[in-house]
């Protein structure tokens, strides 16, 4: 009797040979870096780090900046005259500090020393950045250290009190400074920045109308 041939068991399919790096398309690389993309939006997610807006990004308020206080601060710190500007509704300060300017004081005597001064930056109703400058340098050292390429081109008369404007090309912004009298002596005020002739008027008589803060 024959006995039949034993049939061998079929072989499972292989696997298939890799694509071709030629024959990759975009779908490909997609698909690959789809979980690490998901993985990032839900991080960030987590982290606050995004957030929908179906509407496109929108304008955020300006930061918070407590003038009065600060002010106060400068005051009892630097020991020099510091008026809070009376300012109408819809001003917002929004920055400020202290600083100094090497040589920029000269005393009676002749003798050259640092002088002092304290920033406050505002926002006008129509959105325009302007900041108030107060020190005791002398006139020229205070505004070569807010802009060095500006010259005195005129006056401006404010409820009484004459500033001078400083301008220099274009695109500079121009500076604007008075001296008024404190009970330690004369401060000079400085404003610049992108606000038109309107808000620096305003700025300005809101800063001279008020008295010198008391030091604490």
């Amino acid at each position: 009797m024959t006995v039949p041939p034993i049939s061998q068991p079929a072989q499972p399919p292989g696997p298939k040979p890799a694509k071709s790096r030629l024959r990759q398309d975009g779908r490909d690389m997609f698909w690959s870096m789809m979980p690490l993309i998901v993985g990032c939006i839900v991080l960030a997610g987590l982290l606050g780090m995004c957030s929908f807006a179906p509407n496109g990004p929108g304008e955020g308020a300006p930061p918070p900046y407590d003038a009065p206080a600060a002010l106060q601060a400068d005051a009892d710190a630097l020991r020099i005259p510091i008026r809070l500007p009376d300012l109408p509704q819809g001003w917002q300060a929004n920055s400020g500090g202290r600083a100094s300017i090497e040589g920029g004081r000269t005393e009676p005597d002749g003798k050259v020393v640092r002088a002092l001064t304290s920033r406050v930056g505002y926002l006008a109703p129509t959105g325009m950045f302007i900041s108030l400058t107060q020190s005791n340098a002398d006139e020229e050292k205070l505004v070569q250290s807010i802009e060095t390429s500006v010259v005195p081109t005129g006056t401006q008369d404010v409820a009484g009190v004459n500033w001078i404007v400083y301008e220099g090309s274009e695109d500079v912004r121009p500076v604007w400074t008075t001296t008024l009298p404190g009970p330690t002596g004369p401060v000079r005020l400085a404003l610049t920045g992108a606000a038109g002739t309107a808000e620096y008027r305003t700025l300005a008589e809101a800063t001279q109308t008020q008295p010198p803060l008391p030091f604490r």
